[in-house]
């Protein structure tokens, strides 16, 4: 992979957080992805206990996931077209009333099921205008310690969110713990839209043609641009792979004969591995050597998943989960790159289309290597997850290797 240079000044986090505008994102996005964690278990729990099939409580899960790659290829220029306060508070208030009506209609269960689908499909319009803000907030290494926050913030809320969606449904029920979430929801949207300027939307949309026909000519001029397609997958394949290694934690765990609830250590040892990773590399390396570490990074994500092919003890899975969790700071290599490598006119829709593709990918790498856990033992399968991971961290160091951006390249061709 190729880059432009680095700066060569190293950005701190408190020089992010004292942005008013990005802290307000960042405070705002953080409550939303609790409440959406909490959401996800509380609706999983509800569905279950509805139904009594778990199919329907693992789809809960999936359905918010996969349809927002629809949502971006045939919506997302929405992003470079409203101005931006309104869509970031409209996206977190159409999020509060779906689980005030989750919560309080008593709706069937496809009901509820096709509801969250709905709003998963116009997440990436709203999460693209709000990535784009912060673009155009912060520049050069603050663009990529603000990311990093993100990155470190989504991984606590997610475990915030699940440990009081547990607490939450044990001490109030399903449907008193989804209003949690929509009061989250509206404290977000409301925050925006008081907090937020009323910036101008970046595109007036004045081109020819349907918002889908935008949108989707969009995409295919980001996809045809090569450096971006590269960019694109070195971002969303790693983490595929080690999201297909995370979902064969419990069932390794169970064949293991592992000690009950040990999975669940398991599971937690990744998202604290990704905050330390972010947090050191972040604050510790200097921009340009964070560039030069991303396929090194990624190898650290394959190396330690491919050892589960030795059956190891759960004290050494940890320590392997926990390595393969610093290894996500790869990321943080690629973040200014990509923000270079964008067309100004359609960056909202780029980072759209960035949040849901990793979201498709994370969704069908599962279903691949468990397919394939199904054929050999499932350490077998973590450790093919590892080996996947490995072969991108090569193409990344053979990509990196030249220096410079071929003139075809440079203009997006080739």
């Amino acid at each position: 992979m190729t880059f432009t240079p680095a700066p060569p000044r190293r950005t701190t986090y408190r020089e992010v957080l004292a942005d008013q505008r990005f802290r307000l994102l960042f405070v705002t996005r953080t409550v939303t992805i609790t409440a959406d964690s909490l959401r996800i278990l509380t609706l999983s729990v509800l569905i279950f206990a509805t139904t009594g099939s778990p199919l329907m409580g693992a789809l809960t899960f999936g359905i918010g996931f996969l349809p927002q790659l629809a949502g971006s290829m045939l919506l997302g220029s929405l992003a470079d077209r409203v101005r931006p306060r309104r869509l970031i508070a409209a996206g977190y208030l159409l999020e509060f009333a779906a689980a005030v009506a989750m919560a309080l209609a008593h709706l069937p269960v496809a009901f509820i099921l096709l509801l969250v689908a709905v709003v998963a499909f116009l997440t990436p319009v709203f999460q693209g205008a709000s990535n784009r803000l912060v673009a155009d907030t912060l520049t050069g290494d603050a663009y990529v310690l603000g990311r990093s926050l993100s990155s470190m913030s989504s991984s606590g809320a997610q475990l915030l969110g699940l440990a009081g969606g547990g607490i939450a449904v044990t001490f109030l029920g399903s449907r008193h713990a989804l209003l949690l979430s929509a009061a989250a929801y509206l404290v977000a949207s409301v925050a925006v839209r008081l907090r937020l300027p009323d910036l101008p939307a970046p595109d007036k949309g004045s081109g020819s043609g349907s918002l889908v026909r935008h949108s989707w000519s969009g995409n295919r001029a980001l996809f045809a641009n090569r450096r971006v397609r590269k960019l694109l997958l070195a971002q969303w394949l790693p983490s595929a792979f080690a999201a297909s290694a995370e979902s064969l934690v419990v069932p390794f765990a169970g064949r293991r004969g592992f000690p009950d609830g040990t999975a669940g250590f398991l599971l937690a040892c990744l998202p604290v591995g990704m905050l330390v990773g972010n947090l050191v590399v972040g604050r510790f390396v200097l921009p340009a050597t964070r560039e030069r570490l991303v396929a090194v990074l990624v190898a650290v994500i394959g190396l330690p998943l491919a050892g589960f092919a030795f059956g190891p003890p759960w004290p050494v899975c940890a320590v392997l989960l926990l390595v393969t969790g610093t290894g996500f700071a790869y990321s943080l290599g690629l973040q200014r790159s990509f923000l270079d490598a964008l067309p100004e006119a359609s960056r909202g829709q780029a980072f759209g289309l960035l949040s849901s593709g990793m979201m498709t990918v994370q969704g069908v790498g599962p279903a691949v290597f468990g397919a394939a856990a199904e054929v050999v033992s499932v350490g077998a399968a973590i450790s093919l997850a590892g080996i996947a991971s490995l072969g991108m961290a090569g193409y990344l160091a053979r990509e990196s290797r030249g220096a410079r951006l071929s003139p075809a390249e440079a203009a997006g061709t080739g």
